[in-house]
């Protein structure tokens, strides 16, 4: 009972930070289906694939109706990552956990670092 209110929880809050910030539920999902749930790192990540549908498909049904969507460049996207995530699923599943893990960690650090230099940057250009 405790670990659905926890999935509950995990997805509200993923729902909420994808709703705002415009990111994946797998910044939110993995670290905390692997550090709360117990899940291994590829499960972790197997599961904020499948997880992260229903929040696209409303987040991006609500930016469409705000007019915010650039389809061509979606579309674009969509295609052009679909057999690189395939690529990705079968390293995943050839790769030790202790590697998963750290590449997500590096990949968070990385996003991390990026966003505040970007913020850094914009808060010099208007102050």
């Amino acid at each position: 009972m405790l670990e659905i209110a926890l999935v509950i929880a995990l997805g509200v809050a993923a729902g909420a930070v994808a709703g705002l910030f415009g990111v994946g539920g797998g910044i939110i999902f993995v670290p905390t289906l692997t550090l709360v749930i117990g899940l291994d790192q590829l499960g972790a990540e197997a599961t904020s694939l499948l997880a992260i549908i229903p929040v696209a498909i409303l987040g991006s049904w609500r930016q469409t109706k705000a007019g915010t969507v650039r389809w061509r460049d979606a579309l674009i996207i969509g295609a052009a990552s679909v057999g690189a995530a395939v690529a990705g699923a079968l390293i995943a599943d050839a790769a030790p956990e202790r590697a998963l893990r750290i590449g997500f960690a590096l990949l968070l650090i990385a996003t991390a670092a990026q966003l505040a230099h970007a913020t850094y940057r914009a808060g010099k250009a208007t102050g």
